[in-house]
């Protein structure tokens, strides 16, 4: 499309109805654009509770053409809610909206990071997200039944891990579409031990990150929400996931479970569950996100290409280049790849969540050991 592109930076509560209207129709227009990320409504809640957030409105010759809400973190530059948004580009008509070199270069500031960028990007770290879609005709059933010839071995297993968990501990009850404050705390609390036990950096410590899911919980929407679906086993909880969902298309985002209960797979059983009860309620694509986790090949049938990258304002060395030379040094050349990647992304986390030096400081600190540990091949522990 020709043109000048311009770029307009506002506050995201300046929309009016109009360009809210018009961002959900370019959203609900395209099939890459469908994950609720994308929606007006994920925008406005994460806008009221990420620090630093803003909204560039781009334009052609004056004409509106895509929307991209970001922040700011001192001169870096990350989509809006980072690194509690899975999915980012900018929401605009189809072969009309900006590159993601386009929009690094109209914003500006000195880092641009994005790690799940959808639509036109080159030079990034290419990656894909795991989708299972069901469709109408035989529904959940038909699907399973698939699922279940295709990986028996698999599925038998998790079978009998519910009749275990049922004979040991008592009947197994599954509940989606819960929102219940308190049970989120409960989520969250197991979440962050879960990242003290792995060293993982806590992203929610911050304190905001917090705020936003349980914002994301709150919000009274007709077709835009996130919810708490709960395994119990006996009456008490053995596995938890805080999920979004808009439209048709079902999130999977944070899930958490019992430690002492990882033998019965109560992860894996709910995330079963809750794609069965789901399609009751009308959802057809349930989203897994980014990332190749090996249990995520069991359930999914559909891949979409993301893309990570970082974009450096020109002459800018990296943050963590020092850091980073001297961990490949220690890992050698088969590790190395692997290991920067892995770099960055901890960074990436780390920077997004911590508003001040001191925390990120703090933050990068815990992940040069952890990355240190790795590249000698010793295992990592929190502090």
């Amino acid at each position: 499309m020709s043109g000048a592109l311009s770029v307009e930076i506002r506050n995201i509560d300046s929309l009016t109805a109009e360009e809210c209207a018009q961002w959900n129709a370019w959203s609900a227009a395209d099939p890459d654009l469908a994950s609720p990320y994308f929606r007006v409504e994920f925008a406005r809640i994460a806008g009221r509770n990420s620090p630093g957030s803003a909204l560039a409105v781009f334009k052609r010759d004056g004409e509106t053409v895509g929307y991209f809400p970001f922040q700011r973190r001192g001169g870096a530059v990350q989509p809006i809610g980072a690194p509690m948004n899975d999915y980012h580009g900018v929401i605009g008509p189809k072969g009309a909206v900006p590159s993601l070199a386009e929009v690094a270069r109209l914003i500006g500031g000195t880092r641009f990071s994005v790690n799940g960028w959808v639509g036109s990007a080159s030079g990034g770290v290419r990656g894909e997200s795991f989708r299972t879609a069901i469709c109408e005709v035989g529904g959940y059933e038909a699907w399973y039944a698939e699922r279940r010839k295709a990986f028996s071995k698999y599925f038998k297993d998790k079978e009998r891990a519910r009749r275990s968990m049922a004979s040991e501990f008592g009947p197994v009850e599954v509940e989606i579409g819960v929102r219940d404050g308190a049970l989120l705390d409960e989520l969250i609390a197991l979440k962050r031990e879960q990242y003290r036990r792995t060293a993982r950096h806590d992203v929610f410590a911050c304190g905001w990150t917090r705020d936003l899911l349980h914002a994301l919980m709150a919000a009274e929407h007709e077709d835009f929400g996130a919810s708490i679906a709960v395994l119990r086993a006996g009456g008490r909880i053995a596995a938890l996931e805080y999920s979004l969902h808009a439209g048709r298309r079902f999130h999977f985002w944070f899930p958490a479970y019992v430690p002492a209960l990882a033998r019965c797979s109560p992860g894996i059983m709910l995330s079963m569950e809750t794609i069965r009860l789901g399609y009751d309620l009308g959802y057809r694509d349930f989203d897994y996100g980014f990332g190749g986790e090996a249990y995520k090949r069991y359930f999914c049938d559909r891949v979409q290409p993301v893309t990570e990258a970082v974009i450096l304002r020109p002459g800018l060395p990296s943050a963590l280049g020092d850091l980073t030379a001297s961990v490949l040094g220690l890992a050698g050349p088969v590790r190395a790849e692997r290991l920067r990647n892995s770099l960055r992304r901890r960074w990436n986390v780390i920077e997004a969540c911590e508003t001040n030096g001191a925390d990120r400081f703090k933050g990068a600190a815990l992940a040069a050991r952890v990355a240190v540990a790795k590249a000698i091949g010793r295992p990592a522990r929190a502090s």
